[in-house]
């Protein structure tokens, strides 16, 4: 336990230092664009959501498949080939949309649209 904990305590610390670090040369400049600020906390919250809320729904349908596909597996063992098979299919389908989530996350962040607006 006392491991995980020095762990844990020196990487906030390097995680601290490293951000205080990197402050530095915007500190010395003296002048902070707020928009740009403004637009790259808006970007990282609008991804973090999109991932969120984009995945807890196919976690549940899979889930559900699942379970499912378990009592449908214990109630008639012998059709125990084609239930897997149109479950794997399902949820093949299912877990499509939280890759979907991840792409809209990554345009978010990386190739988003209104970058060369607001930043310049």
């Amino acid at each position: 336990m006392s491991r995980l904990v020095t762990f844990v305590s020196v990487a906030v610390m390097v995680f601290a230092v490293s951000s205080v670090a990197f402050a530095a040369d915007a500190a010395a400049a003296g002048y902070t664009d707020w928009a740009k600020v403004i637009f790259v906390g808006v970007s990282v919250i609008a991804a973090g959501l999109c991932m969120g809320l984009g995945t807890v729904g196919p976690g549940l349908g899979m889930g559900q498949a699942t379970a499912g596909a378990s009592e449908a597996v214990g109630r008639n063992p012998e059709a125990q080939g084609k239930i897997m098979l149109t479950m794997m299919v399902g949820l093949a389908m299912t877990e499509s949309i939280a890759i979907y989530a991840l792409v809209v996350t990554l345009i978010i962040l990386y190739a988003n649209p209104f970058k060369a607006i607001i930043m310049g």
